[in-house]
């Protein structure tokens, strides 16, 4: 495969079981084997599209860009490829490997006033947002057209959703009994955020209700954010799912101190 082709792969690679990781020589000096611009995108399985040259230049790249998915977090090496490789080219070369993220996944339960403003300014956020609702009126009539709507009740529509570390899930129908259904599947999955609107009444009795019928442990329990949001004083719609996106987006960028700051 021709290098000039590797940007193409890249959303397949974003919907890959395996990890992956971009990689670009972005400076070439003396002799090397690939010029700047050379790219290869390295899985997780070892497997590669591409090349950088080949040879232990390559290998070396390979555990590099393993490591570079795991910390999820871009980086630049530097190689002198006669003193660390020992390639009689003899030249330097300079490789940005950048992890190829798994796209996020937004799932909204509910079509409301909330869910549809959480959709609209989550839309925009390098999120692929979903909503879900068994009220078709609700779901026709003002959502933005790059959002995924699913008018299906949530007992047909959630063995459907894949559940994964890149999955967020936000919980805001029209009644308490669904919202505590949902739930109860939900925390079950694989997921990186999982809220539920409400009272702290509400949540209270969720959680007693979790104990004692569902056997949810204290820890079970804790991975769910709820009620949903960073308290903001939110009245609005709006305000409410300002405060939802919020939270969410620190726990995708892994900010803890968002919360200490709000006494939370």
């Amino acid at each position: 495969m021709i290098a000039s082709g590797i940007f193409e792969k890249i959303p397949a690679a974003r919907n890959d079981k395996r990890g992956a990781a971009l990689c670009i020589v972005v400076s070439a000096k003396g002799s090397v084997p690939a010029g700047a611009g050379s790219k290869m995108i390295v899985y997780s399985d070892r497997s590669i599209d591409g090349t950088i040259g080949g040879g232990s230049l390559e290998k070396k790249v390979t555990e590099d860009a393993l490591r570079v998915m795991e910390g999820r977090k871009a980086e630049l090496f530097r190689h002198d490829l006669k003193h660390q490789h020992n390639m009689c080219c003899g030249g330097t070369v300079d490789i940005y490997i950048e992890p190829v993220m798994k796209k996020n996944k937004l799932y909204i339960f509910g079509a409301g006033h909330t869910g549809h403003a959480l959709a609209k300014i989550s839309e925009g956020m390098d999120f692929e947002v979903v909503v879900i609702d068994e009220r078709k009126e609700y779901l026709d009539s003002f959502f933005p057209a790059g959002v995924n709507k699913m008018n299906l009740k949530h007992e047909e529509a959630l063995p459907l959703l894949p559940f994964d570390e890149n999955t967020y899930i936000c919980i805001m129908t029209y009644s308490h009994r669904l919202d505590r259904e949902i739930l109860a599947y939900c925390i079950k999955k694989h997921f990186a955020y999982l809220g539920m609107i409400g009272s702290r009444r509400k949540v209270e009795m969720t959680k007693k209700m979790f104990s004692e019928n569902l056997e949810m442990t204290e820890e079970d329990l804790n991975r769910v954010d709820m009620p949903m949001g960073v308290d903001i004083g939110a009245g609005t719609p709006g305000e409410i799912a300002l405060s939802i996106l919020a939270k969410i987006v620190s726990v995708k960028n892994n900010v803890s101190v968002w919360e200490k700051e709000l006494h939370l």
